[in-house]
């Protein structure tokens, strides 16, 4: 027996094989719609670690390149004697700025300090660990964070110690979307003062002559 269709609807069988079209249909949509959701954010974070990424290693190479001179690597640090804005051929406390890596070597953040004293610092001074804690104890700080959430940050001077390096690397690893990454940023220091250095790797100031 043949089955009788209504001119003016559908069958329960064309009813069930379109709702089932429809749902495939709707769930293939679905399905896409969430994977290019979460490839924007996957690729919005990309693109913004590579920013941060990118700023770090430009901002290094500006303030090292520029700088007067590298003083010291006390524990994890480096400092930096950026300009004499005093011109009289000594480091002044507010002419200097200290490149952080942090105690497990897990970020870069640059910490600078401020009085109206302005008072003078040796490089022997600077060389000690314990001078940073008088700073923090005495004068005004700022941070200025570089990148965070990095490992294993070196700092490399091709065989020639602060005061008289040339040439500094700056490496650090980043885990990015479960791949380890290694980032680094080779320096020249343009703006020399070692031709102000003693024997001894101490400042000859006008005083001294």
């Amino acid at each position: 027996m043949k089955g009788i269709r209504s001119d003016t609807g559908f069958t329960l069988v064309e009813l069930l094989v379109g709702l089932m079209v429809t749902s495939i249909i709707l769930s293939a949509v679905a399905t896409l719609a969430f994977a290019m959701s979460h490839a924007a954010t996957v690729g919005g974070d990309s693109a913004l670690i590579q920013a941060r990424i990118r700023h770090t290693t430009v901002h290094l190479s500006e303030l090292v390149s520029n700088c007067k001179l590298i003083c010291a690597a006390p524990d994890n640090d480096l400092v930096l004697w950026r300009a004499d804005t005093t011109d009289v051929n000594e480091i002044n406390l507010n002419e200097l700025i200290y490149l952080e890596r942090g105690a497990n070597r897990d970020m870069l953040r640059l910490c600078e300090f401020s009085s109206p004293a302005n008072p003078k610092y040796t490089l022997s001074q600077l060389a000690q660990p314990l001078t940073k804690n008088q700073l923090r104890n005495l004068y005004s700080l700022k941070y200025t964070p570089l990148i965070s959430d990095c490992n294993n940050v070196q700092f490399d001077f091709f065989g020639v110690s602060p005061p008289r390096t040339r040439l500094l690397a700056v490496t650090f690893g980043y885990v990015e979307n479960g791949v380890y990454q290694r980032y680094e940023t080779v320096v020249r220091v343009r703006s020399r003062a070692d031709y102000l250095l003693s024997p001894s790797d101490e400042i000859v100031t006008r005083d001294d002559d």
